[in-house]
């Protein structure tokens, strides 16, 4: 079974994000497997050991997400490729979404997967996208997954209820949080990561022109969220705390 694993590289979730000239300052910040993508190594690696294969993982950035790559490696990933957009001023998720396309487009697979989300961004495209481009089938937010002869039983959240999806392969999936509990990379794996092939590829070895993935959208402002202001606690009779709620949700929250 060939199993590819989309991965982006993402800020720590713990990290306090600073600006600078109206871009994320990314100087000192610390970087990680988007959390989302995790699920999905883990659930590519038990699938392999479960049904044989090989499994992937391709990222789209620069070389500094070979750090990224060789964690997925250590975790129990058979290759890593780097898809690198050095050369590139701008990418959103129609760039990423082509160039990951247009890599899987060379090769055969059975099932890809990737995180439901990007914990940096949000926008949760960037799956369905690569899916509309190949013309496979996709399940999104999936819980549970399920491979028998070339037919996946697939179990997907849907806003706190599940839905279950029967769908050939090949297929691609999106990992939501409780599909499994991602391994740490042990010490050998890690020692065994450091032979694993990690392979770089740029535009010219995808058979692109910088304008045929070049972004469609731009970033008008990058901002943080402001401040939280510190509670208030009413006091008196209660009818006189209701009214003064009331005021308050009318004049300063401007809620009603």
């Amino acid at each position: 079974m060939n199993i590819f694993v989309i991965m982006k590289r993402t800020f720590d979730t713990e990290e306090k994000i600073t600006l600078s000239n109206g871009r994320i300052d990314e100087e000192g910040a610390e970087f990680i497997i988007n959390p989302y993508d995790e699920y999905a190594i883990e659930e590519a690696i038990v699938l392999r050991d479960a049904h044989g294969g090989e499994v992937t993982v391709v990222t789209v950035g620069e070389e500094e997400a070979e750090k990224q790559l060789r964690t997925a490696l250590a975790m129990g990933a058979d290759k890593a490729v780097l898809l690198d957009v050095e050369e590139l001023d701008e990418l959103d998720q129609f760039t990423t979404a082509s160039l990951l396309a247009a890599y899987l487009k060379k090769h055969s697979y059975d099932i890809i997967l990737g995180g439901n989300v990007a914990v940096d961004g949000g926008s949760g495209q960037v799956g369905p996208r690569v899916a509309e481009i190949l013309g496979i089938p996709q399940v999104t937010t999936i819980t549970k997954l399920d491979v028998q002869d070339r037919q996946a039983t697939i179990v997907r959240d849907v806003e706190g209820d599940e839905e279950t999806v029967e769908v050939s392969l090949p297929v691609l999936v999106t990992a939501q949080q409780g599909l499994n509990e991602p391994r740490y990379p042990s010490l050998p794996g890690i020692m065994k990561a450091k032979k694993k092939p990690l392979d770089t590829l740029d535009l010219d070895d995808l058979d692109l022109e910088e304008d045929e993935v070049e972004a469609k959208t731009t970033t008008i402002e990058v901002f943080l969220p402001p401040n939280k202001q510190s509670g208030k606690v009413l006091e008196g009779d209660v009818s006189d705390q209701v009214k003064e709620l009331v005021s308050l949700l009318k004049t300063e929250a401007k809620v009603i």
